[in-house]
């Protein structure tokens, strides 16, 4: 078996506010497993951009496309997709439109979204961009566990808004094909057992999941969060998910 098969590239992409710092002590154990892992930060997320909120889910959606166009330059194979949070969207999206692109997708505390979710159908057309909210509110939508006081902190001060037309596009999928693909679930905030129970009753958040064909589970329990609450221990779980072949 050469290297190229059995190590992939690993392609992390984190959730709203997020950009590719965000994995920076998931990167440092995986480099120490020898994983080939790199983050990303997605349109809209670079604070540095200026027309960062007017981007889109087809934007972000086009720049995970180009990445792993980029690696398969170098590497042909698929890619491993490992989406936190709210980059389930333009990962879904991407998914939908080149499934024989990501050899398997590792979903951390999210899951696949649905045809025609909207993560923010009420948010007013004027509002270009939402920011970070306060931890007292954001720990109503999100755990908090395992983020200690220095966290928050560097997790304020680096956030970057959320782009408005992200949260207000609708998630076009039409390609059955995207649940061909291998996936993993890694339960942070909610139990696998809890999460494949509101699958199968078609919750409104995990029933896509139930139309998966290939998927497989990892508990951590922690907050929202484990790539700062449980480094190591998420990376394991990447890494694990990563090396499977069914």
């Amino acid at each position: 078996m050469t290297t190229t098969t059995s190590s992939p590239t690993i392609i992390l992409i984190a959730g709203h506010w997020l950009g590719a710092w965000a994995w920076d002590e998931v990167l440092e154990h995986l480099k120490t497993d020898r994983s080939r892992a790199i983050a990303i930060t997605l349109p809209g997320l670079d604070g540095d951009d200026p027309e960062g909120a007017a981007k889109t889910l087809d934007d972000q959606a086009a720049a995970i496309l180009d990445v792993i166009a980029r690696l398969r330059e170098s590497e042909d194979q698929p890619a491993i997709i490992v989406a936190h949070s709210g980059a389930n969207a333009p990962v879904s999206l991407v998914l939908d439109r080149h499934p024989e692109l990501v050899r398997r997708v590792v979903w951390v505390d999210s899951g696949p979204v649905a045809p025609g979710s909207v993560y923010a159908p009420d948010l007013p057309e004027e509002v270009e961009e939402l920011p970070l909210p306060p931890f007292d509110v954001l720990a109503q939508q999100a755990s908090l566990e395992g983020l200690s006081a220095e966290v928050l902190e560097r997790f304020r001060a680096r956030a970057v808004p959320e782009p408005g037309p992200v949260l207000r596009q609708p998630v076009e999928l039409t390609n059955d094909a995207r649940h061909t693909v291998r996936t993993t679930l890694v339960c942070c905030s909610i139990p696998s057992a809890q999460v494949l129970e509101l699958a199968r009753a078609g919750n409104a958040m995990f029933g896509e999941v139930a139309n998966l064909e290939h998927v497989d589970v990892i508990d951590l329990p922690t907050g929202h969060w484990p790539m700062w609450s449980r480094p190591g221990d998420l990376a394991k779980a990447i890494q694990s998910a990563a090396s499977r072949t069914e």
